[in-house]
């Protein structure tokens, strides 16, 4: 047996989420303010795209399943960030494009960004298990920490460094900077990946492949027969859903409102996603410095989700009042509270994903990776979506901007119902007798 990760080999994966953080950043984020301001498309158009890269990611399971059934995730991961860097770098050109013949651009999109979808998915999948796996169960909720902060550390590397190289703005240097991104996305992944399952796993792959014949559709069936995985399942996707639903409006509600340049909202996103892992780190270190009043799964998220429409109501009000309202300051709040509860969600999946046996991983981490792409997906395209209709009933943009952070505010509030009502099924199924994984101090157990 294969010895447990060191907490170097941790931070070695922790830079496929980086390079992975790196390449989707751009196209959430900067390629789609470029479509809605310096294109003047329609919001929706950049909605759409993002949630086709979210509905091909509800094929999250099948991959998993593959991923099981060869015991080997290293080819599953490269040759996902490979298809994740050609699709980013395709999207860049076809943003390009769409200013001299918007058809054949938008077409290009629709390519690039079911390649982006398909990369994440494959990738982002078999990394997750690769990590839960070689990662000794005291140390994996810290691990999930360390992951996803670096992958929110490439978020932060990229917008600010891609802010700076984007002004002057230009077609041909928007090509060039997610190029280069690209590229170092895969030189990452590379580096992050390779050694680290060894040529033990290849045996045992062979061994796995010979032993597991059995269908996808059968393996499904399995999983979501189990009342823990399916709950979870819920929970992923509620939440999320008001985790991601003012993601595509936040850089051009700062572009049309508050009059800022390109740059300027790129670096707003790295405001947003620097308070973003601050959040995240607080959560462990809290836990560590307070080691009996640790919070637990229902805490984090309750708490994060109530935090985060506050932050929005500061958001709508900003709309209302204008440039003279602290913007940057109420993005960094809003960062920090989703961290906190994304940590918890995170951390308790690593938990989870080894709950129902050895035999499942990917097929249950893709199920939770396809409810929070799904979450994704609709959320983003109802945002969008949103915002276009508010404007075009209420005619002033910031009028409208106002009214759907506000909306998105009781979404969260929902959202957090939601987390006690998960978290109430839990203690019922544990009193009558079920088998229940302790969520309390999943999200701050470190080793």
């Amino acid at each position: 047996m294969m010895r447990p990760l060191s907490w170097l080999g941790i931070v070695r994966m922790g830079l496929v989420q980086t390079g992975l953080g790196s390449i989707v950043v751009l196209t959430t984020s900067t390629l789609n303010r470029v479509m809605v301001v310096e294109l003047a498309l329609p919001a929706m158009l950049p909605g759409a795209l993002v949630a086709i890269h979210y509905a091909l990611q509800v094929f999250r399971p099948a991959w998993g399943h593959g991923s099981d059934r060869g015991a080997r995730r290293t080819p599953w991961i490269i040759g996902g960030m490979a298809v994740l860097a050609l699709g980013g770098f395709l999207a860049a050109v076809a943003t390009a494009w769409m200013s001299t013949q918007p058809l054949f651009g938008v077409a290009l999109a629709i390519v690039a960004f079911c390649l982006i979808g398909g990369g994440v998915g494959a990738a982002g999948t078999s990394l997750l298990v690769l990590l839960a796996k070689r990662t000794d169960e005291r140390r994996r909720a810290a691990a999930a920490t360390i992951v996803w902060v670096m992958m929110i550390a490439g978020f932060i590397v990229t917008t600010g460094f891609a802010g700076h190289l984007l002004d002057p703005f230009s077609p041909a240097r928007l090509v060039a900077v997610s190029g280069g991104v690209s590229l170092i996305a895969m030189l990452l992944t590379v580096v992050g990946v390779w050694g680290i399952e060894g040529k033990a796993a290849s045996a045992a792959a062979v061994a796995k492949q010979a032993a597991d014949k059995g269908s996808f559709r059968a393996a499904f069936k399995e999983v979501w027969a189990e009342p823990q995985a399916r709950r979870f399942a819920i929970f992923v996707f509620v939440s999320m859903l008001a985790y991601s639903a003012q993601d595509l409006i936040l850089e051009p509600f700062a572009g049309t409102v508050f009059g800022f340049t390109p740059g300027e909202t790129t670096k707003l996103s790295s405001v947003q996603h620097g308070g973003t892992l601050i959040g995240m780190a607080l959560v462990p270190l809290i836990g560590a410095l307070f080691p009996r009043s640790r919070g637990n799964l229902q805490i984090w998220t309750v708490g994060g989700c109530i935090a985060s429409a506050i932050a929005l109501l500061g958001l709508s009000t900003a709309a209302m009042v204008g440039p003279s309202w602290p913007l940057r300051e109420t993005v960094f709040l809003l960062g920090v509270t989703n961290g906190a509860y994304a940590v918890a969600a995170i951390g308790s999946m690593m938990e989870l994903v080894t709950a129902g046996g050895e035999k499942r991983e990917g097929v249950r981490m893709g199920l939770w990776g396809a409810a929070q792409a799904i979450a994704f997906g609709i959320g983003g395209f109802v945002g969008t979506l949103a915002s276009d209709v508010a404007r075009f009933i209420l005619t002033s943009p910031a009028l409208s901007y106002a009214s759907v952070f506000a909306a998105e505010a009781g979404l969260f509030i929902a959202s957090a119902a939601m987390a006690v009502w998960v978290h109430r099924a839990q203690i019922r199924s544990a009193k009558s007798g079920g088998q229940v994984v302790d969520l309390s101090n999943a999200a701050v157990a470190g080793g």
